[in-house]
């Protein structure tokens, strides 16, 4: 006979038949894998494989009637098999069945009866229902671990349904004892309820501070002056902190509407400010830019116009001009600065390489003109000592005009070859001055008046001097001694002369 598989029926309480065929023995959620391996329910519990619940898939053969009721399709056991479960034995202490198929579980107020076997009596009837009992109480177990963990809707939602599943469970073992432990549960629920609201106005208070840090950011980002900005960073920025404000939406506790949208006013406004800021500056920069390329368009043009002058002085001093005006006249885009710039350097170098090969063609001439000055030198220094004055002249004349035709020598070397042709002139023009004075009359009768004055002013200190050596006036002979030496002095000086 062809076997075939049957909509298998949840084995908790409920006896609701279920879409697949495993269930979670907490949630009572119905899957169809993981049941050899831990895994979360839709609670997002871990669970441990579903045969420590000893759950197993339910199968008929083709011809057996699918009953309504939860006893049906539940697969028999061993008879030879005993539990070996110490809270599966405990809770078997509770149950019992009447001759009539009727399960009993003993309860406060006596027994109650949790289900029936109208037909024929499985092997352990008590099994099912002491499994009941064992998921129900493995539900509480796992409420009161997770409880400090919940929320205060989770908490009720999980104790009211807990509270109503313990009213009159239909399942064997201490029901009694798992009430007193669900309304315990009920207790400590409150102050969970409490140190969970705690915990949210705490995450709440931190999801604030964290908004308020983000919104203070953006603004302190647009309240930068436009002109130190650094646009690309600061709008990363911007960018950086818009995603951190996400962030906090899809991940933190949600704050209160009014505070929210506060903020985001707040932040927005921040992003619209900076936004207006970088239109403006990048307007102003843009006409700021044209004006300095219009600028710099005429500054190229006079620069190419001055690159084949010959006018080396003047056009090097134009050209420090321009570069003057370069540097007010500000910059253009980049791409149209360095254009500009490259021509602009092009012409002053065209001019510049120009003056350069000039200069060194004239540093060879002067080099040869050095060569002959300092040969002609050796005429002109062969003049002295000065022994006749006219004959001296007469030798340095035509010297002088050769000179000054060999033209000019290198600026290095132009102050020493000049002083030593100077020496010369000099020299002659002394000795000129001197044989003047000598035989000037004028001069050679002032030197002979002169003469006899200081002649007479010696021969009356030379008297005082004896008179105050006579005396032993030593103060005195030493002022004598003093005005004799120098009239003796200007007398020695002028005595050729005369």
């Amino acid at each position: 006979m062809r076997r075939k598989t049957a909509r298998p029926r949840c084995l908790s309480a409920c006896g609701n038949p279920i879409a697949h065929r495993y269930y979670c023995p907490f949630t009572l959620e119905a899957f169809t894998q993981y049941n050899d391996t831990e895994h979360k329910c839709s609670d997002n519990i871990w669970l441990r494989p579903l045969q420590t619940y000893g759950v197993r898939p339910v199968q008929v053969i083709e011809g057996c009637t699918v009953s309504d009721s939860p006893t049906q399709n539940v697969p028999t056991q061993n008879p030879q098999a005993k539990s070996t479960d110490p809270a599966e034995t405990a809770a078997r202490e509770f149950g019992r069945v009447s001759e009539d198929g009727t399960v009993w579980v003993k309860d406060a107020d006596g027994e109650r009866a949790v289900g029936q076997f109208p037909d024929k009596l499985p092997e352990d009837p008590l099994s099912l229902y002491v499994r009941r009992f064992l998921d129900l109480q493995a539900q509480v177990e796992l409420f009161e671990g997770r409880l400090p963990h919940l929320n205060s809707k989770e908490i009720d939602q999980t104790l009211s349904g807990l509270q109503e599943a313990v009213r009159e469970p239909a399942v064997v073992g201490n029901v009694q004892a798992l009430r007193e432990r669900v309304a315990q549960l009920a207790e400590k629920a409150g102050q969970a309820k409490e140190a969970a609201k705690e915990r949210r106005a705490a995450q709440k208070a931190e999801a604030l501070s964290r908004r308020i840090q983000i919104v203070e950011e953006a603004e302190a980002v647009a309240a930068q002056d436009p002109a130190r900005t650094q646009w690309k960073h600061s709008s990363q920025k911007l960018r950086d902190l818009l995603e951190q404000w996400k962030g906090e939406q899809r991940k933190g506790p949600r704050l209160d509407r009014p505070t929210e949208d506060g903020l985001w006013k707040r932040f927005s406004g921040a992003r619209t400010v900076f936004d207006r800021h970088r239109r403006q500056f990048f307007s102003k920069l843009d006409a700021s830019q044209a004006e300095a390329k219009k600028a710099k368009q005429d500054l190229v043009r006079r620069a190419e116009e001055l690159s084949t002058s010959t006018d080396w002085g003047a056009t090097a001093g134009a050209y420090r001009d321009l570069m003057n005006e370069w540097r007010r006249a500000g910059r253009a885009s980049r791409k149209d600065d360095d254009a500009l710039w490259e021509r602009f350097r092009k012409a002053q170098q065209t001019f510049f390489d120009a003056k350069n090969a000039q200069n060194a063609a004239l540093e060879q001439e002067f080099q040869q003109n050095l060569a002959l000055k300092e040969k002609l030198l050796e005429k002109v220094e062969a003049i002295l000592p000065v022994t006749d004055i006219e004959a001296a002249k007469a030798k340095l004349r035509p010297l002088q005009d050769e000179w000054d035709q060999i033209g000019h020598v290198p600026r290095a070397d132009k102050s020493r070859i000049e002083s030593r042709m100077r020496a010369v002139e000099d020299a002659i023009r002394k000795a000129e001055e001197d044989e003047w004075r000598r035989t000037d009359p004028e001069t050679k009768a002032r030197a002979q008046g002169m003469l006899g004055q200081l002649q007479t002013k010696l021969e009356d200190l030379s008297q005082q001097i004896d008179a105050a050596k006579a005396a032993g006036n030593t103060q005195e002979l030493a002022k004598l001694q003093e005005a004799y030496n120098t009239s003796k002095q200007w007398f020695d000086q002028i005595s050729p002369q005369a």
